[in-house]
């Protein structure tokens, strides 16, 4: 397995593997932007697995986090998108100094999510552990919302962790879920996890797709939650969908998510023995 070493500079943390000087993923904080990872280049080391801004969804930035309907306010469309109006706007730190410790890799962003006017309505934690297997990374995520004032979060179809990919009606893709579900079926449904393939704009024709899966922990609010998974294969377990839900002042929800990406792609049940994994070693929260 690799080890791995990382590089901070303002607004920025490169993860690279040892030797290597072109970096495996890159977190995005600078500020007055939502924070987000991108690029991600697949475990062969050929490919860009994540796009940022694409011509369809210019507000989705690789691996993300977006909320929408936070006491009125949008925290997903960014102010581009002309039936969503009322946007707030994110202001992101690095919290202390990136970590390794062999093939893992570790750092923090905190964000002030605000309202148009200014007003502070929630803190935003991002706490990021890559490990890196070689054959596959995975992407743990300890996701913390603390409500600066009573919020309620509206009922929508999307909102929270986030996936793009490269999509192209070209050439395609896949999606499909935990409970044997794939494309439009699995839209807006409950599952563990959401499996997503594609051909990479940067790779070759004779070059294996990675298969990327997104993971919801069982301790998570609403689990097992519903999905949105869009027209061009944006994927995100969101809480959202199922209704309403608040956030008094002062107190925080917090979400346990996993991404692994797999270099080639894989059969259910190493998925399966993946999310197992997740679940047994990341302790869940109270619902």
């Amino acid at each position: 397995m690799p080890d791995l070493t990382v590089h901070e500079e303002l607004g920025l943390v490169r993860v690279f593997r040892a030797g290597s000087g072109t970096p495996i993923l890159t977190q995005q904080a600078r500020p007055h932007t939502r924070p987000y990872i991108h690029p991600i280049v697949s475990p062969t080391g050929v490919g860009t697995v994540t796009e940022d801004a694409p011509d369809h969804h210019p507000w989705q930035h690789g691996l993300s986090v977006g909320l929408n309907d936070v006491n009125g306010v949008g925290f997903w469309h960014e102010g581009l998108h002309s039936k969503h109006l009322r946007d707030g706007t994110f202001h992101p730190v690095l919290a202390g100094e990136p970590s390794t410790e062999g093939n893992r890799a570790s750092w923090e962003v905190r964000t002030e999510l605000r309202a148009p006017g200014g007003e502070p309505l929630l803190h935003e934690t991002q706490a990021w552990t890559l490990t890196d297997h070689g054959d596959r990374y995975e992407l743990g995520l300890a996701l913390g919302f603390r409500a600066a004032r009573d919020l309620t979060f509206g009922r929508y179809p999307y909102g929270g962790l986030f996936l793009r990919m490269p999509y192209r009606p070209e050439s395609g893709g896949t999606a499909y879920n935990s409970e044997g579900q794939a494309g439009t079926e699995a839209e807006q449904q409950p599952a563990r996890w959401v499996a997503v393939r594609m051909p990479l704009l940067d790779a070759g024709p004779d070059d294996d797709p990675p298969l990327v899966v997104v993971m919801d922990h069982p301790g998570n609010f609403r689990h097992p939650v519903p999905w949105r998974i869009d027209n061009e294969l944006g994927v995100g377990p969101s809480p959202s969908i199922g209704g309403a839900w608040q956030l008094p002042a002062g107190q925080e929800r917090r979400f346990h998510h996993n991404v692994v990406v797999f270099g080639a792609p894989v059969g259910t049940p190493e998925i399966e023995q993946a999310w197992q994994a997740f679940t047994t070693a990341v302790p869940g929260e109270a619902a």
